[in-house]
């Protein structure tokens, strides 16, 4: 498996990561003895870049990989992030705080369910619009100082609140969304990375399962499941993006690799600084993620791919 070095200051990673929100809420069932088993898995296989959040469960997420990482903590990089709020009450969400006072008091309760010491890369989920990036930066930077932080990133945040973070502090890595079916990021974002020396993480590489081929209809979702509340999943919108499955499925088949691998192969193929990190709870699934990393495609074959996407207008927004 290659690794990936996200930014200038030492973060290194392997290309292939596993995201871990699905474990504890969204995509129901949630089944913790089996969650731990995947995450067990994912270690013994060496996938050893995990990602979480504080809003994930919300918290029980952090809290999972935390009963995981005993014992093994020095061999894994941890990611966790800050800045959406919901309730304690109903898990309602509350919308998205960077205050300095904040960031701190997140940062100090994501340890305590993680039970570590210190977050290797710790990321600002959303940027609050009414505080500077400066100063949400510049309270990160501070917990980096006091070894509470190895790294840190930011997620979803645009190309001109990117250099003014970078300027506070070095920032590490940039995750977003971007797969075969979400390519936002490559009219602004991914130049901007590349000109500062940040690294990118590529969360929904199989746009949140669509591309894996496995969702036919609604009817494939279970009741809970929050995307049938998301656009793209929407019956009219379904039918239309399963032109695009069937067509990346087909091109899958003749290639000798599973419709996730090979929308895992392209987001590798973008570039050497870019990690992705698909989420699952399933051992084999995991498995066949994690060989991605050593599949190729030609250039022809991702040329090829590239026109097949380029064709497909994705409907639906990504929320």
């Amino acid at each position: 498996m290659r690794t990936v070095k996200l930014g200038n200051q030492g973060l290194t990673v392997p290309a292939v990561g596993l995201g871990c929100m699905g474990m504890s809420e969204f995509y129901p069932p949630e089944d913790e003895t089996s969650a731990l088993q995947t995450l067990d898995a994912a270690y013994e296989m060496g996938c050893r870049f995990w990602d979480t959040a504080d809003i994930y469960g919300p918290h029980t997420n952090e809290e999972l990989l935390g009963r995981s990482l005993r014992g093994r903590r020095d061999d894994i990089v941890v990611a966790t992030k800050f800045g959406i709020q919901r309730s304690q009450e109903d898990s309602a969400f509350r919308g998205v705080n960077g205050r300095p006072d904040y960031v701190r008091a997140c940062c100090e309760a994501s340890l305590r369910r993680l039970d570590i010491d210190c977050i290797d890369l710790y990321y600002q989920h959303r940027r609050d619009p009414d505080i500077a990036i400066e100063e949400t930066v510049g309270a990160m930077a501070k917990l980096v100082e006091e070894g509470k932080v190895r790294y840190i990133g930011l997620s979803e945040t645009d190309a001109e609140n990117l250099r003014r973070a970078h300027r506070e502090h070095p920032v590490s890595a940039l995750q977003t969304e971007y797969s075969l079916w979400s390519r936002d990021v490559e009219a602004e974002i991914l130049p901007a990375v590349r000109e500062l020396g940040i690294g990118f993480v590529a969360y929904s590489p199989l746009g949140r399962g669509f591309l894996t081929g496995t969702i036919q209809s609604r009817d494939d979702l279970q009741a809970g499941d929050w995307r049938l509340d998301n656009p793209r999943f929407q019956q009219d919108a379904l039918e239309h993006n399963l032109q695009l499955a069937a067509k990346i499925a087909a091109f899958a088949e003749d290639k000798g690799m599973t419709p996730a691998q090979l929308a895992l192969v392209w987001v590798l193929a973008k570039g050497e600084d870019i990690a992705i990190i698909p989420g699952t709870k399933r051992i084999k699934y995991l498995q066949q993620n994690w060989q991605a990393g050593e599949l190729q495609l030609s250039a022809g074959d991702l040329a090829q791919l590239d026109s097949l996407a380029a064709a497909h207008t994705t409907a639906g927004g990504r929320y």
